[in-house]
Protein backbone atom coordinates (compact mmCIF):
# COMPACT_ATOMS: atom_id res chain seq x y z
CA UNK A 1 0.00 0.00 0.00
CA UNK A 2 0.95 3.67 -0.92
CA UNK A 3 0.48 6.71 1.51
CA UNK A 4 0.77 9.83 2.31
CA UNK A 5 1.73 11.66 5.30
CA UNK A 6 1.51 15.33 5.43
CA UNK A 7 4.81 17.28 5.86
CA UNK A 8 3.34 19.49 8.61
CA UNK A 9 2.52 16.31 10.82
CA UNK A 10 6.07 14.65 11.21
CA UNK A 11 8.19 15.81 13.76
CA UNK A 12 11.58 14.86 11.54
CA UNK A 13 10.66 15.09 7.34
CA UNK A 14 14.32 14.60 6.71
CA UNK A 15 14.41 11.09 8.50
CA UNK A 16 10.72 9.91 8.17
CA UNK A 17 11.68 7.97 4.60
CA UNK A 18 9.39 8.14 1.59
CA UNK A 19 9.66 10.97 -1.41
CA UNK A 20 8.39 14.76 -1.51
CA UNK A 21 4.71 14.57 -2.89
CA UNK A 22 3.39 18.39 -2.80
CA UNK A 23 2.90 19.17 0.95
CA UNK A 24 3.42 15.28 1.83
CA UNK A 25 5.68 12.36 1.66
CA UNK A 26 4.84 9.21 -0.03
CA UNK A 27 5.09 5.78 0.77
CA UNK A 28 4.89 1.96 1.65
CA UNK A 29 4.64 2.33 5.57
CA UNK A 30 6.38 0.21 8.19
CA UNK A 31 5.44 -0.99 10.83
CA UNK A 32 7.33 -1.87 14.14
CA UNK A 33 5.80 -2.93 17.42
CA UNK A 34 2.62 -1.55 16.53
CA UNK A 35 3.74 2.28 15.60
CA UNK A 36 4.45 3.50 11.97
CA UNK A 37 8.32 3.72 12.04
CA UNK A 38 8.93 5.45 8.59
CA UNK A 39 8.24 5.21 4.90
CA UNK A 40 9.52 2.99 2.38
CA UNK A 41 9.91 4.15 -1.45
CA UNK A 42 6.28 3.95 -2.63
CA UNK A 43 5.98 1.16 -4.78
CA UNK A 44 2.70 2.73 -6.97
CA UNK A 45 0.58 5.90 -7.00
CA UNK A 46 -0.61 7.30 -3.75
CA UNK A 47 -3.59 5.34 -2.42
CA UNK A 48 -4.96 7.50 0.60
CA UNK A 49 -3.76 9.93 3.48
CA UNK A 50 -2.42 9.06 6.95
CA UNK A 51 -2.43 11.70 9.78
CA UNK A 52 -2.76 12.15 13.69
CA UNK A 53 -6.17 11.71 15.14
CA UNK A 54 -7.80 15.57 15.53
CA UNK A 55 -8.52 17.87 18.46
CA UNK A 56 -11.70 19.56 19.01
CA UNK A 57 -10.08 22.49 21.29
CA UNK A 58 -12.98 24.46 21.88
CA UNK A 59 -17.13 23.54 21.98
CA UNK A 60 -20.41 23.71 24.07
CA UNK A 61 -21.81 20.17 25.15
CA UNK A 62 -23.77 21.45 27.34
CA UNK A 63 -25.86 24.20 24.83
CA UNK A 64 -25.54 21.66 21.56
CA UNK A 65 -28.19 20.12 20.30
CA UNK A 66 -31.41 22.33 21.58
CA UNK A 67 -32.32 24.28 18.44
CA UNK A 68 -35.35 21.78 17.70
CA UNK A 69 -36.76 23.49 20.55
CA UNK A 70 -35.94 26.97 20.31
CA UNK A 71 -38.09 27.92 17.52
CA UNK A 72 -36.90 30.34 14.48
CA UNK A 73 -33.96 31.75 17.02
CA UNK A 74 -31.67 33.93 14.73
CA UNK A 75 -30.25 37.62 15.75
CA UNK A 76 -26.65 38.59 17.10
CA UNK A 77 -24.39 37.28 20.03
CA UNK A 78 -26.90 39.31 22.88
CA UNK A 79 -30.20 37.67 21.11
CA UNK A 80 -28.46 34.33 21.21
CA UNK A 81 -27.20 34.66 25.00
CA UNK A 82 -30.96 35.24 26.00
CA UNK A 83 -32.59 32.85 23.91
CA UNK A 84 -29.89 29.84 25.03
CA UNK A 85 -30.49 31.08 28.88
CA UNK A 86 -34.26 30.37 28.40
CA UNK A 87 -34.00 27.09 27.12
CA UNK A 88 -32.09 25.72 30.68
CA UNK A 89 -34.77 25.55 31.55
CA UNK A 90 -34.76 22.28 30.00
CA UNK A 91 -31.59 21.30 31.66
CA UNK A 92 -31.89 18.11 33.62
CA UNK A 93 -29.74 15.27 34.41
CA UNK A 94 -31.30 13.06 31.29
CA UNK A 95 -31.66 16.36 28.70
CA UNK A 96 -28.00 17.22 29.45
CA UNK A 97 -26.77 13.71 29.31
CA UNK A 98 -27.95 12.70 26.06
CA UNK A 99 -27.19 16.18 24.26
CA UNK A 100 -23.41 15.62 25.27
CA UNK A 101 -23.38 12.16 24.53
CA UNK A 102 -24.60 13.24 21.10
CA UNK A 103 -22.15 15.42 20.66
CA UNK A 104 -19.34 13.73 22.02
CA UNK A 105 -20.24 11.01 19.55
CA UNK A 106 -20.12 13.37 16.56
CA UNK A 107 -16.98 14.55 17.33
CA UNK A 108 -15.24 10.90 18.03
CA UNK A 109 -16.93 9.90 14.34
CA UNK A 110 -15.69 13.03 13.35
CA UNK A 111 -11.99 11.91 14.50
CA UNK A 112 -11.48 13.28 17.76
CA UNK A 113 -10.03 12.24 20.26
CA UNK A 114 -9.19 15.40 22.56
CA UNK A 115 -12.25 17.46 22.58
CA UNK A 116 -12.47 20.03 24.85
CA UNK A 117 -15.85 21.63 26.18
CA UNK A 118 -16.46 24.58 27.67
CA UNK A 119 -19.52 24.49 30.60
CA UNK A 120 -22.00 27.89 31.37
CA UNK A 121 -21.53 27.74 35.10
CA UNK A 122 -23.54 30.72 36.40
CA UNK A 123 -23.41 33.42 38.97
CA UNK A 124 -22.91 31.22 41.70
CA UNK A 125 -20.12 29.59 43.12
CA UNK A 126 -21.65 25.92 43.58
CA UNK A 127 -21.14 23.83 40.52
CA UNK A 128 -23.92 23.83 38.22
CA UNK A 129 -26.20 20.65 37.10
CA UNK A 130 -24.33 20.55 33.91
CA UNK A 131 -20.83 20.35 35.25
CA UNK A 132 -21.57 17.40 37.14
CA UNK A 133 -22.99 15.63 34.37
CA UNK A 134 -20.24 16.45 31.64
CA UNK A 135 -17.82 15.31 34.59
CA UNK A 136 -19.37 11.59 34.89
CA UNK A 137 -18.74 11.90 31.25
CA UNK A 138 -15.34 12.21 31.08
CA UNK A 139 -14.66 9.63 33.08
CA UNK A 140 -15.80 7.32 30.58
CA UNK A 141 -14.20 9.74 28.01
CA UNK A 142 -11.01 10.22 29.05
CA UNK A 143 -10.06 12.92 25.90
CA UNK A 144 -13.06 15.29 27.62
CA UNK A 145 -12.09 18.49 29.15
CA UNK A 146 -13.81 20.93 30.79
CA UNK A 147 -13.44 24.09 31.07
CA UNK A 148 -15.79 26.54 33.45
CA UNK A 149 -17.61 29.58 31.42
CA UNK A 150 -18.53 32.59 33.71
CA UNK A 151 -18.62 35.94 33.52
CA UNK A 152 -14.80 37.25 34.28
CA UNK A 153 -16.12 39.94 37.04
CA UNK A 154 -17.49 36.89 39.20
CA UNK A 155 -13.61 35.84 39.57
CA UNK A 156 -13.46 39.30 41.32
CA UNK A 157 -15.30 38.15 44.37
CA UNK A 158 -12.78 36.28 46.49
CA UNK A 159 -15.31 33.68 47.76
CA UNK A 160 -16.40 32.95 44.18
CA UNK A 161 -12.64 32.32 42.96
CA UNK A 162 -11.81 30.61 45.80
CA UNK A 163 -15.13 28.19 45.40
CA UNK A 164 -14.88 27.64 41.91
CA UNK A 165 -10.82 27.37 42.01
CA UNK A 166 -11.09 24.21 44.57
CA UNK A 167 -13.76 22.69 42.44
CA UNK A 168 -12.13 22.77 39.20
CA UNK A 169 -9.00 21.30 41.06
CA UNK A 170 -10.45 18.42 42.23
CA UNK A 171 -12.15 17.69 38.93
CA UNK A 172 -9.50 18.32 36.83
CA UNK A 173 -11.33 21.18 35.24
CA UNK A 174 -9.83 24.62 33.04
CA UNK A 175 -10.60 27.64 34.79
CA UNK A 176 -12.36 30.21 32.26
CA UNK A 177 -13.81 33.38 31.66
CA UNK A 178 -16.02 35.66 28.96
CA UNK A 179 -14.43 38.71 28.95
CA UNK A 180 -16.23 41.86 27.17
CA UNK A 181 -15.96 45.03 27.79
CA UNK A 182 -16.48 44.91 31.81
CA UNK A 183 -15.42 47.28 34.55
CA UNK A 184 -14.25 44.41 36.67
CA UNK A 185 -12.28 42.97 33.81
CA UNK A 186 -8.75 43.84 35.24
CA UNK A 187 -9.50 42.65 38.78
CA UNK A 188 -11.43 39.70 37.33
CA UNK A 189 -8.09 38.65 35.47
CA UNK A 190 -6.10 39.27 38.33
CA UNK A 191 -7.97 37.08 40.18
CA UNK A 192 -8.49 33.99 37.83
CA UNK A 193 -4.57 34.03 37.07
CA UNK A 194 -4.01 34.33 40.95
CA UNK A 195 -6.39 30.91 41.63
CA UNK A 196 -4.84 29.26 38.32
CA UNK A 197 -1.71 29.69 39.53
CA UNK A 198 -2.69 28.78 43.22
CA UNK A 199 -4.15 25.30 41.66
CA UNK A 200 -2.21 24.41 38.72
CA UNK A 201 -5.13 24.91 36.49
CA UNK A 202 -4.73 26.07 32.46
CA UNK A 203 -6.46 29.39 31.55
CA UNK A 204 -9.29 29.45 28.21
CA UNK A 205 -10.79 32.53 27.66
CA UNK A 206 -14.29 33.88 25.62
CA UNK A 207 -12.67 37.16 24.71
CA UNK A 208 -13.63 40.09 22.61
CA UNK A 209 -16.23 38.19 20.97
CA UNK A 210 -17.44 41.06 18.72
CA UNK A 211 -16.65 43.54 16.41
CA UNK A 212 -15.44 47.42 17.31
CA UNK A 213 -13.38 48.80 20.11
CA UNK A 214 -12.77 45.45 22.32
CA UNK A 215 -9.20 44.85 24.14
CA UNK A 216 -9.65 41.75 26.41
CA UNK A 217 -7.24 40.21 24.52
CA UNK A 218 -4.48 42.50 25.22
CA UNK A 219 -5.27 42.57 28.87
CA UNK A 220 -5.00 38.77 29.43
CA UNK A 221 -1.35 38.56 27.18
CA UNK A 222 -0.38 41.88 29.80
CA UNK A 223 -1.27 39.62 32.86
CA UNK A 224 0.09 37.07 31.62
CA UNK A 225 3.61 38.63 31.33
CA UNK A 226 3.12 40.15 34.71
CA UNK A 227 2.14 37.19 36.39
CA UNK A 228 4.62 34.75 34.27
CA UNK A 229 2.15 32.45 34.19
CA UNK A 230 3.60 29.23 32.75
CA UNK A 231 0.65 26.66 31.75
CA UNK A 232 -1.50 26.85 28.76
CA UNK A 233 -3.38 29.67 27.80
CA UNK A 234 -6.06 29.77 25.21
CA UNK A 235 -8.18 32.74 23.59
CA UNK A 236 -11.13 31.98 21.40
CA UNK A 237 -12.88 34.45 19.23
CA UNK A 238 -10.59 37.91 19.31
CA UNK A 239 -12.68 38.64 16.55
CA UNK A 240 -12.51 42.28 17.42
CA UNK A 241 -8.92 42.21 15.92
CA UNK A 242 -10.24 43.04 12.75
CA UNK A 243 -10.79 46.73 14.05
CA UNK A 244 -7.97 47.13 14.99
CA UNK A 245 -4.87 48.70 13.15
CA UNK A 246 -1.99 47.26 11.94
CA UNK A 247 0.31 48.51 14.37
CA UNK A 248 -2.14 47.51 17.37
CA UNK A 249 -2.59 44.10 15.69
CA UNK A 250 1.80 43.83 15.51
CA UNK A 251 1.94 45.42 19.36
CA UNK A 252 -0.94 42.45 20.06
CA UNK A 253 0.40 39.58 18.86
CA UNK A 254 4.08 40.37 19.88
CA UNK A 255 2.65 40.14 23.29
CA UNK A 256 0.71 36.94 22.71
CA UNK A 257 3.86 35.28 21.31
CA UNK A 258 5.79 36.36 24.17
CA UNK A 259 3.19 35.16 26.97
CA UNK A 260 2.93 31.91 24.97
CA UNK A 261 -0.92 32.48 24.29
CA UNK A 262 -2.75 30.10 21.35
CA UNK A 263 -5.44 31.69 19.86
CA UNK A 264 -8.53 30.05 18.91
CA UNK A 265 -10.98 31.21 15.55
CA UNK A 266 -13.89 29.64 15.89
CA UNK A 267 -15.51 30.52 12.32
CA UNK A 268 -18.73 29.10 12.08
CA UNK A 269 -20.43 30.84 15.09
CA UNK A 270 -18.31 34.00 14.46
CA UNK A 271 -19.47 34.43 11.06
CA UNK A 272 -22.86 33.54 11.80
CA UNK A 273 -22.98 36.16 14.61
CA UNK A 274 -20.74 39.19 14.22
CA UNK A 275 -21.55 41.74 11.42
CA UNK A 276 -24.92 41.81 11.39
CA UNK A 277 -26.94 44.48 10.04
CA UNK A 278 -30.22 44.95 8.15
CA UNK A 279 -29.36 42.95 4.88
CA UNK A 280 -26.39 41.04 4.17
CA UNK A 281 -23.61 41.58 6.45
CA UNK A 282 -20.29 42.83 4.57
CA UNK A 283 -18.00 42.29 7.62
CA UNK A 284 -15.87 38.97 8.41
CA UNK A 285 -16.12 37.38 11.64
CA UNK A 286 -13.13 35.80 12.23
CA UNK A 287 -9.98 36.94 13.62
CA UNK A 288 -6.54 37.81 12.17
CA UNK A 289 -5.23 34.15 11.49
CA UNK A 290 -2.37 35.10 9.00
CA UNK A 291 -1.02 38.17 11.10
CA UNK A 292 -1.09 35.97 14.05
CA UNK A 293 0.79 33.11 13.15
CA UNK A 294 3.25 35.38 10.80
CA UNK A 295 3.85 36.93 14.03
CA UNK A 296 4.44 33.34 16.14
CA UNK A 297 1.09 32.89 17.77
CA UNK A 298 -0.30 30.16 17.47
CA UNK A 299 -3.48 29.24 16.11
CA UNK A 300 -6.17 26.85 16.20
CA UNK A 301 -9.62 26.24 15.15
CA UNK A 302 -12.23 24.59 16.67
CA UNK A 303 -16.04 24.42 16.15
CA UNK A 304 -17.89 25.90 18.97
CA UNK A 305 -21.63 25.97 18.75
CA UNK A 306 -23.30 23.44 17.09
CA UNK A 307 -27.22 23.37 16.65
CA UNK A 308 -28.05 25.83 19.52
CA UNK A 309 -28.95 29.39 20.00
CA UNK A 310 -25.55 30.83 18.89
CA UNK A 311 -25.38 28.98 15.60
CA UNK A 312 -28.38 26.55 14.23
CA UNK A 313 -25.86 24.76 12.19
CA UNK A 314 -22.29 23.51 12.44
CA UNK A 315 -20.81 20.57 13.50
CA UNK A 316 -18.67 18.79 15.88
CA UNK A 317 -16.05 18.37 12.94
CA UNK A 318 -12.70 20.57 12.88
CA UNK A 319 -11.94 19.52 9.40
CA UNK A 320 -15.39 21.54 8.50
CA UNK A 321 -14.14 24.29 10.46
CA UNK A 322 -10.87 24.60 9.42
CA UNK A 323 -12.50 24.58 5.69
CA UNK A 324 -14.65 27.75 6.31
CA UNK A 325 -11.45 29.65 8.14
CA UNK A 326 -10.02 28.62 4.48
CA UNK A 327 -12.24 30.35 2.77
CA UNK A 328 -12.92 33.16 5.30
CA UNK A 329 -9.37 34.19 5.82
CA UNK A 330 -7.49 33.73 2.65
CA UNK A 331 -5.88 30.53 3.75
CA UNK A 332 -3.94 29.15 0.51
CA UNK A 333 -2.66 25.86 -0.43
CA UNK A 334 -0.95 24.07 0.64
CA UNK A 335 -3.51 23.74 3.15
CA UNK A 336 -0.87 21.04 4.93
CA UNK A 337 0.42 23.97 6.04
CA UNK A 338 -2.60 24.92 8.33
CA UNK A 339 -3.12 20.93 9.25
CA UNK A 340 -1.94 21.42 12.75
CA UNK A 341 -4.28 23.89 13.57
CA UNK A 342 -6.96 21.08 14.33
CA UNK A 343 -3.91 18.30 15.32
CA UNK A 344 -0.51 19.47 16.87
CA UNK A 345 -0.74 22.62 17.70
CA UNK A 346 -4.08 22.40 19.29
CA UNK A 347 -3.13 19.13 21.47
CA UNK A 348 -0.89 21.13 22.49
CA UNK A 349 -3.22 24.68 23.14
CA UNK A 350 -5.17 21.94 25.26
CA UNK A 351 -2.28 20.88 27.13
CA UNK A 352 -1.66 17.41 25.47
CA UNK A 353 1.48 16.48 24.22
CA UNK A 354 1.21 16.40 20.28
CA UNK A 355 0.85 13.55 18.45
CA UNK A 356 3.12 13.46 15.17
CA UNK A 357 2.58 10.63 12.76
CA UNK A 358 6.21 9.79 12.78
CA UNK A 359 6.08 6.98 15.51
CA UNK A 360 2.89 7.33 16.58
CA UNK A 361 1.07 4.25 17.63
CA UNK A 362 -1.61 3.67 14.72
CA UNK A 363 -4.50 4.01 17.17
CA UNK A 364 -3.36 7.08 17.49
CA UNK A 365 -3.77 7.56 13.61
CA UNK A 366 -6.20 8.39 10.63
CA UNK A 367 -6.23 7.09 7.50
CA UNK A 368 -8.68 9.39 5.17
CA UNK A 369 -9.37 7.80 1.07
CA UNK A 370 -7.68 11.18 -0.18
CA UNK A 371 -4.73 12.14 -2.45
CA UNK A 372 -4.60 16.18 -1.80
CA UNK A 373 -4.60 17.92 1.34
CA UNK A 374 -7.11 19.75 -0.05
CA UNK A 375 -9.50 17.26 -0.44
CA UNK A 376 -8.44 16.09 3.07
CA UNK A 377 -9.74 19.90 4.57
CA UNK A 378 -12.46 19.84 2.46
CA UNK A 379 -14.33 16.61 4.08
CA UNK A 380 -14.38 14.83 0.59
CA UNK A 381 -13.67 11.39 2.49
CA UNK A 382 -14.52 9.93 5.89
CA UNK A 383 -11.64 9.39 8.48
CA UNK A 384 -11.09 5.85 10.06
CA UNK A 385 -9.07 4.21 11.97
CA UNK A 386 -5.58 2.43 11.07
CA UNK A 387 -7.38 -0.60 13.18
CA UNK A 388 -10.70 -0.26 10.70
CA UNK A 389 -8.76 0.33 7.01
CA UNK A 390 -6.16 -2.44 7.92
CA UNK A 391 -8.73 -4.69 9.69
CA UNK A 392 -7.15 -7.94 11.01
CA UNK A 393 -3.92 -7.58 8.81
CA UNK A 394 -0.81 -8.59 10.82
CA UNK A 395 2.03 -6.50 11.28
CA UNK A 396 4.42 -6.70 8.83
CA UNK A 397 2.12 -6.61 5.90
CA UNK A 398 2.85 -2.84 5.10
CA UNK A 399 6.14 -4.23 5.11
CA UNK A 400 8.09 -2.43 1.70
CA UNK A 401 7.30 -4.93 -1.42
CA UNK A 402 11.02 -4.98 -1.84
CA UNK A 403 11.60 -6.75 1.58
CA UNK A 404 13.18 -4.21 3.34
CA UNK A 405 12.94 -4.28 7.17
CA UNK A 406 12.50 -1.17 9.22
CA UNK A 407 15.99 -0.65 10.05
CA UNK A 408 16.76 0.37 6.29
CA UNK A 409 13.82 2.58 5.95
CA UNK A 410 15.76 5.95 6.97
Amino acid sequence: MNILVPHALVSDPTGFGGVPHDDCLHGTPVITNGKLSGLAPPTGAPECMVLPRLVEPHCHLDKCHTIHRLGQVGGDLHQAIARQHDDKFHWDEDDLRHRATKGLAEAQDNGCTLIRSHVDWGNEPAPPLAWSVLVELAEDHPGLQLAALTGIELWSYPEFAETVGNVLRLTDGIAGAFIYDDPRTRAGLEAIFAAAMAHDLMLDFHVDEGLGDLNGLEMIADTALETGFDRPILCGHCVSLMDRNPRDVARIADKLARAGITVCTLPVTNLYLQGRTDGTPDRRGITRLRELRAAGVPVVVGSDNVADAFCPLGAHDPRAALALACVTAHLDPPLGDWLSSITTDAAKAVGASPITVDGADLSQLLVCDVTHTADLVAGRAPMRSTSEHLGDTPEGAFKPANGANSQNVR
